[in-house]
């Protein structure tokens, strides 16, 4: 079993920046698949962002050069540094983590989610 909770939301300016934060327990960190989704009101669920465990990383097209994901495998913690922030950015947004892959949308483990408002 593996818990995340997120952290790092809130309201924002447009043009301005966020991290989000999402701390891991339980299983080892370090084997999972460690991704960001989000959800606006009336919207589908919709993928940010990857890691793998190698590092490698991908992300959505609508946040590319924008947004970076990382992770510390000694903190059990994976970020989304979120930069020049947009209206359209504004959703609730879900840590996850799968052993295998993100890519097909489903997880193993979500988090809670945190709020992310930008204003215009």
């Amino acid at each position: 079993q593996v818990q995340l909770v997120e952290s790092g939301g809130g309201l924002v300016q447009t043009g301005g920046s966020l991290t989000l934060s999402c701390a891991a327990s339980g299983r080892t960190f370090s084997g999972y698949v460690m991704g960001w989704f989000r959800q606006a009101p009336g919207k589908e669920h919709e993928f940010v962002a990857a890691i793998r465990q190698s590092g490698f990383t991908s992300y959505a097209d609508s946040v590319k050069g924008r947004f970076t994901i990382s992770r510390d495998n000694a903190k059990n913690t994976v970020y989304l540094q979120m930069n020049s922030l947009k209206p359209e950015d504004t959703a609730v947004y879900y840590c996850a983590a799968d052993s295998v892959t993100l890519a097909d949308g489903r997880a193993d483990y979500w988090g809670q989610g945190t709020q992310v408002t930008v204003s215009s």
